[in-house]
């Protein structure tokens, strides 16, 4: 828009990464409904609070009780449902925060634009891989049947498709690793890759 213009900051991104000891980071977290991404997301956002780490946890089906309230599961709603939370992830990120997204997020093209909007090494994708018939069968909510039903539309891996991670940063089977277990694969590469620092396990 030609009458709206960028209002530059004196503090910037660097100076709150500064005063909170760590860098600002984007966790994504997708997968399959049933998957185990809230799972993992409030468990990990659980250990980082507990070590001075500052964060926030954006789930996909809290934030359509509020932002994306007006949005339903059609592909087109599906794609502004992830606009908007990439766009709001990275104002968490230039906040200096470790921000860990939750969404099923099923079209590598929406989860490949949140990445394009923070900066290189800030956007951290976790596939919450878990094979179809296990995330059925563990079915939490009740969505698979309502589904199997037909009285769910375009529910992501059985009426609509999901898109699995091409070079995700990492990948942890839920079928196969403890809650423990894929916390502490995610937590390790906070560490090795700078997001952390050294003393933040201690």
């Amino acid at each position: 828009m030609a009458e709206v213009y960028w209002h530059p900051h004196k503090v910037t991104k660097e100076d709150r990464q500064k005063i909170k000891g760590h860098k600002s980071a984007v966790i994504w977290f997708t997968g399959l409904s049933g998957s185990g991404k809230s799972t993992l997301a409030n468990e990990l956002e659980y250990r980082l609070h507990s070590l001075g780490v500052h964060t926030y946890m954006l789930d996909g089906d809290n934030i359509r009780h509020g932002l994306n309230s007006d949005l339903g599961f059609s592909p087109e709603d599906r794609q502004e449902n992830i606009r908007r939370i990439g766009e709001v992830a990275k104002l968490f990120v230039d906040a200096g925060l470790v921000v860990l997204v939750s969404f099923i997020s099923p079209y590598r093209r929406d989860r490949n634009r949140a990445r394009s909007l923070v900066e290189p090494g800030e956007f951290i994708e976790v596939y919450v891989k878990c094979p179809l018939e296990v995330a059925e069968r563990r079915d939490p909510k009740g969505l698979y049947k309502k589904a199997r039903a037909g009285i769910i539309q375009e529910f992501t891996g059985i009426s609509a498709p999901y898109e699995e991670p091409e070079n995700p940063e990492i990948v942890v089977e839920t079928d196969k690793l403890s809650v423990e277990e894929s916390v502490e694969k995610i937590f390790k590469y906070l560490l090795n890759n700078g997001i952390l620092k050294e003393d933040a396990q201690k």
